[in-house]
């Protein structure tokens, strides 16, 4: 039987409990395998959805995952809430190991999710306002408090209450839908909120302004996002850090503006060089990258990429290049070509890698 609580009147904004240093969010060798049912004459095979994924997401930060459909995004935002079991991999929230130290029931408070699909996210059968006043009540608040709160809410992300609160989901557009999304996620006082493709579904002057909102809501309830989108303007506009994934793994990962002005791995490069451009100049009239993604029920040994990579070599299908330190700035990649000394014919040496941190501190 589910625990039973008794009402109050506000939920508390959870304690920060690691300190200002302590990271909001540490990812260690996440991993996510589907097992594929075999025919008659066929043997069981595996997709390798997420493979030992690790990162972390410092607290008032904004991370965006960027990549290619099937990369492994949203699968690894699921994996984060629990939505999906793991294979493998230790998720700490705040200095606390889920699952251990920090129970599913604080996760989901300290930790909530916005979807793509703002219609399927909520329940038709609901109002506006009782949606957002249902997690509270779940967690133990009075119906009496739940409900001001969620009309409160609605307010701050530009819904006018006495106009939006009684109404249906189907009565609303797709971006106010979006926001009232966004506002059943802060009902909880959240203190990291996932966004996957969040505003990818909206028009583009409704998704500037959810932007412009996540942005304001981020600075007046000091939240952590971890932002994924397929669009780079996007990530670029509202992201600190950006993590690149390709077919499962991370091949990038650094500051926003110092990944995108020195893209090192080639699947980022290609990314970046398919971005659409309203000059007519410099219309893309080559594909930045030439042939279709693996197949990820049987990944290609060593580097993914090398099968497109027009740098390829024969040690990239070898052994699989680590995510390495490039500037000493946090920039990192995982490709021959970026590792110092690592035999590629593209790598750069160990001093012109200090000349280039120094350049850039």
């Amino acid at each position: 039987m589910s625990e039973i609580l008794e009402p109050i009147d506000r939920l508390e904004p959870i304690q920060d409990i690691g300190g200002v240093a302590e990271a909001m969010l540490k990812v260690s060798g996440l991993t996510k395998h589907f097992p594929v049912r075999g025919g008659l004459f066929a043997a069981a095979k595996t997709v390798r959805a997420v493979d030992d994924v690790s990162f972390s997401i410092a607290k008032g930060e904004t991370v965006g995952i960027v990549g290619e459909s099937g990369c492994g995004k949203s699968t690894t935002a699921r994996l984060l809430m629990h939505l999906m079991p793991r294979n493998a991999g230790e998720i700490i929230f705040d200095g606390r190991q889920v699952g251990r130290e920090l129970s599913l029931r604080e996760l989901r408070r300290g930790m909530q999710m916005v979807f793509q699909d703002s219609y399927a996210s909520l329940n038709p059968r609901l109002t506006i306002e009782e949606s957002i006043a249902f997690g509270p009540k779940v967690h133990g608040m009075a119906d009496s408090a739940a409900r001001p709160l969620a009309r409160e809410l609605l307010g701050k992300v530009g819904l006018r209450p006495e106009n939006f609160a009684a109404r249906y989901p189907h009565e609303i557009s797709g971006g106010q839908r979006q926001r009232v999304n966004i506002a059943r996620a802060l009902a909880l006082s959240p203190r990291l909120v996932i966004l996957d493709e969040a505003v990818s579904a909206l028009d583009k002057s409704v998704e500037a302004q959810v932007l412009n909102l996540l942005v304001d809501l981020k600075r007046e309830f000091g939240l952590t996002y971890l932002f994924i989108s397929h669009d780079l303007n996007v990530v670029r506009y509202i992201s600190d850090r950006v993590l690149v994934m390709y077919l499962g793994e991370v091949v990038e990962l650094g500051p926003v503006d110092s990944v995108w002005d020195h893209p090192a791995h080639p699947y980022t490069q290609a990314l970046l060089a398919a971005m659409p451009s309203s000059d007519p100049d410099k219309r893309t009239e080559v594909p930045p990258i030439s042939g279709d993604p693996p197949n990820p029920i049987d990944p290609p040994a060593g580097c993914r990429f090398h099968t497109r990579c027009p740098f390829a070599e024969p040690m990239c299908g070898g052994a699989t290049p680590k995510l390495t330190e490039l500037d000493g700035l946090g920039h990192q990649a995982a490709c021959y070509m970026a590792i110092p000394n690592s035999g590629h014919s593209r790598a750069p040496a160990t001093d012109n890698l200090q000349r280039k941190a120094q350049t850039l501190s």
